[in-house]
């Protein structure tokens, strides 16, 4: 007969680790912008422009405001219908804050206004702050503007009201005009023709990439990376042959299967176009690549910042720096790097890339040591560990449920005791 197990022989530490692993995962928070505004008949419009031209560009942010154009205001304009697809996506991207903003923080604004980032900013075509718009608000009416930095510019909206606010991630605004950054130049935009660059010449002709311009050809994906030469434009980072050499046998891509080599490939191309000197001053450090539209949200990032006055790139496990600028044309940036930028997702020592929410794969933890310590024994408890106040109120937050379960499993841990 087995023996049975005494109450008092469990231990406050094993009762809590029991519980612990009774909590469920959180789950990976996922923000369809273009789908919550679907859900408002009155700007199906504006919705249907943000689906065909920026929504894979939304899809890589955590806290935005959009400013929205409800269709009556956005069928009096017919500018829409003389863009050409990346003039329309720039201005799109110019109705997108990088920020949350809910209704009370433009409440706050100063007669004087503030400067708030666009998604604009971000491609490198916005000259010098002008990626950026100026809210201000008439303390006397409490009306709030939306206009460009630039003095005198003729581009500026009105706030109509508020629409949804998802705390704090995603606020949506209408207003009364479409928003123009300043020195947008329609005609120019509208008559530029195709660059059709061949991307392997370009790296052949550069006399130091034919390691890459090979891998390129072979693996079929140089033929994307020029499909996608419209719209937003590239950027892309190529390691020099003397960076591959430099690849111990452990890190080898030849040694990868086709999938994977690509994924890799991919991970060395920005889907917008960056000028060597937007690089130099990038807004947004994190930034997604190709390599992020296929594997998912929140994977296979760079970090692009500025070191000893060079740009330096990197990826978690490797830190490159950009060499040579070997072909810049708006809207194709090519630039040679260092090293081979290895994604810690294929490379690192818990590797995920099989994963296609680009989520670490997670492997059960050996338990902790049970054996009490002064500090968690029963003369040593002080209480269960603070909630914040935002947390008990936020019912959508699962972080806050899961602590506040926490908190609960800690105080039957001290009466059991």
């Amino acid at each position: 007969m087995a023996e049975r197990i005494s109450i008092s022989k469990i231990t406050p530490a094993t009762l809590l680790y029991v519980l612990l692993l009774t909590l469920p995962a959180a789950p990976t928070a996922s923000l369809n912008v273009t789908a919550l505004l679907s859900t408002f008949p009155e700007l199906s419009a504006f919705t249907a422009l943000l689906s065909s031209t920026i929504a894979s560009d939304l899809a890589q942010r955590s806290a935005v405001t959009v400013l929205a154009v409800p269709n009556a205001y956005l069928a009096s304009s017919d500018l829409t219908r003389h863009l050409s697809q990346t003039s329309l996506a720039d201005v799109l991207r110019y109705h997108v804050l990088l920020q949350f903003l809910s209704a009370d923080d433009l409440h706050q604004i100063p007669s004087s206004g503030a400067l708030f980032t666009t998604l604009f900013q971000t491609t490198g075509r916005a000259t010098s702050n002008f990626g950026s718009v100026n809210i201000t608000r008439d303390p006397s009416t409490g009306a709030v503007s939306v206009r460009s930095p630039a003095p005198y510019s003729p581009s500026n909206a009105s706030l109509l009201e508020p629409i949804k606010a998802v705390p704090y991630n995603l606020s949506i605004f209408t207003v009364n005009s479409l928003l123009l950054p300043y020195g947008f130049d329609l005609m120019a935009s509208e008559t530029r023709p195709s660059l059709d660059l061949n991307i392997t010449k370009a790296l052949i002709d550069g006399h130091n990439f034919n390691v890459a311009a090979s891998m390129l050809a072979a693996s079929g994906v140089v033929e994307e990376f020029q499909a996608d030469e419209g719209g937003a434009g590239i950027t892309l980072f190529v390691p020099t042959d003397s960076a591959f050499t430099e690849l111990p046998s452990s890190q080898s891509l030849q040694s990868l299967p086709a999938d994977k080599k690509a994924v890799v490939l991919k991970f060395h191309v920005l889907h917008s176009y960056y000028p060597l000197g937007s690089l130099e001053s990038i807004v947004n450090p994190l930034q997604p690549t190709l390599a992020t539209e296929d594997m998912g949200a929140g994977s296979y990032t760079l970090n692009i910042s500025r070191v000893n006055g060079s740009v330096a790139i990197d990826t978690g496990i490797v830190q490159a720096t950009v060499t040579q600028t070997v072909f810049d044309e708006n809207p194709v940036a090519i630039f040679g790097v260092s090293r081979v930028l290895l994604p810690r997702e294929i490379f690192g020592k818990n590797p995920s890339a099989g994963s296609k929410s680009g989520g670490a794969i997670m492997t059960a933890a050996p338990p902790p040591d049970i054996t009490p310590s002064p500090e968690n024994s029963p003369g040593g408890f002080d209480g269960p560990p603070p909630v914040s106040r935002e947390e008990i109120r936020s019912g959508s937050s699962v972080a806050g449920v899961q602590r506040l379960m926490l908190v609960l499993c800690c105080i039957v841990v001290y009466l059991a005791v």
